[in-house]
């Protein structure tokens, strides 16, 4: 379980496809992660089966690469660590599954801070709502308005500043994870029906 609270960032270094998926290499400063952890990059939960002195590597199955942007050697990840028992939860309880892709259809500075519209996926318009959770590459946030096309997400200096939101242009694509509780409350929902 993750809460969304990016730790760092990393450089994807390798990205080749295997026989039945992709083999990834993540580049990162600090490495406190050991082999056969979890860890979350840019919000896809994946298990460290290598790790180097400033690396590890990761293995993306097909079904993991037909539902996330997959990232080429070059692009800046978001990286987290699982949450600890004993940790405090800053953002919001996230799993690590990519639910969709979006894009990004509008950045706009605003004082300070910044303003990110993205396409709505479509098949997950049902969890959006005004103040609700949403996760962005990994990345906690809270959706600010939303129409039938689009939803849009105030972020704040210190999030833009250290997460790979800095580097965002209009037409990239992220990783999407709606509120995992709104999907549990659907599901119960219909099994009243």
């Amino acid at each position: 379980m993750y809460t969304g609270v990016v730790e760092a960032t990393g450089e994807v270094t390798a990205n080749e496809r295997t026989g039945d998926g992709r083999r990834l290499r993540v580049a990162l400063d600090a490495a406190d992660i050991t082999s056969g952890e979890s860890i979350a990059v840019s919000g896809v939960c994946l298990t460290a089966e290598r790790v180097g002195d400033g690396w590890f590597e990761a293995f993306l199955s097909e079904e993991t690469v037909a539902r996330t942007n997959v990232w080429e050697a070059g692009t800046t990840v978001n990286l987290e660590r699982p949450l600890a028992l004993d940790d405090r939860l800053h953002g919001h309880v996230m799993k690590g599954t990519v639910d969709a892709v979006t894009e990004v259809v509008g950045i706009e500075q605003r004082g300070e801070g910044w303003w990110f519209e993205f396409a709505m996926p479509a098949a997950y318009a049902p969890y959006f709502v005004e103040k609700g959770a949403v996760a962005l590459d990994g990345i906690s946030l809270t959706v600010a308005s939303l129409t039938d096309e689009t939803f849009a997400v105030a972020v704040v200096p210190a999030t833009y500043e250290r997460t790979t939101l800095s580097e965002m242009a209009v037409g990239d694509r992220l990783n999407v994870e709606v509120d995992i509780l709104a999907k549990y409350v659907e599901r119960q929902h219909q099994s009243l029906q």
